[in-house]
């Protein structure tokens, strides 16, 4: 007869600390999406430029920029570099395969 109160002691110990537990999540969820909006800004970031000029021929897959340039992965292992000002080509860099 006295394991009868233990348990339901222990049961009662038990929901308590699941009840923080989930609090201390929730808690920590809104934290973590508090975080994501003040560091990711919308208008804070870079503007993606209106066009760029491509030689003949070249089929892009993948673009990436910075504040000072522009890069443009084509489809036959080039890296296109243009400055962000001018958007004038201004270095090309060929991808070896097998390195």
């Amino acid at each position: 007869m006295d394991e009868a109160p233990l348990e339901v002691k222990s049961l009662v110990l038990l929901r308590r600390l699941v009840t923080a537990l989930t609090a201390v999540m929730i808690v920590g969820f809104i934290v973590l999406i508090g975080f994501l909006v003040t560091r990711f800004p919308g208008s804070g970031g870079v503007d993606v430029p209106d066009e760029i000029t491509l030689p003949d021929g070249t089929v892009p897959v993948a673009y990436t920029q910075t504040r000072d340039w522009v890069a443009v992965v084509t489809g036959k292992d080039w890296i296109l570099i243009y400055d962000r000002g001018s958007m004038e080509l201004i270095q090309t860099v060929e991808i070896k395969a097998g390195l």
